[in-house]
């Protein structure tokens, strides 16, 4: 049971983590570019969605989804040239795991992490 209280409480200290680090360069009145917006709603959605998959596995799918289409949207609309099509290309793999996922059509080793 302890064991259990320690990995929620980590999940949430690395996700408050990655949420500090999505805000920090607002904090320090950097210059904002799109890069830096683009990271962080990445750093911010993982988090949020980390957070969601923690304390409810059952939305582990609908929520892998919706980050392949928030990394493949951001990407794709805020970073330049090289980079959009890298964060499409891995926002659509992670689209195409979740939909498998939701048909089962995963090798068992992989259907683990969204069936629990």
């Amino acid at each position: 049971m302890a064991n259990i209280k320690m990995f929620k409480l980590l999940g949430v200290l690395v996700a408050l983590l990655l949420i500090i680090w999505g805000i920090l360069p607002f904090l320090r009145h950097q210059p904002i570019t799109n890069d830096v917006i683009a990271t962080a709603i990445i750093l911010i959605m993982i988090a949020v969605a980390y957070m969601i998959i923690m304390f409810n596995p059952g939305w582990t799918k609908a929520v892998f989804f919706f980050e392949g289409i928030i990394i493949a949207v951001a990407g794709y609309m805020l970073l330049g040239f090289p980079y959009n099509l890298e964060f499409v290309i891995v926002g659509v793999i992670i689209i195409i795991i979740a939909i498998l996922a939701y048909l089962q059509k995963l090798p068992p080793k992989m259907l683990r992490w969204f069936y629990r």
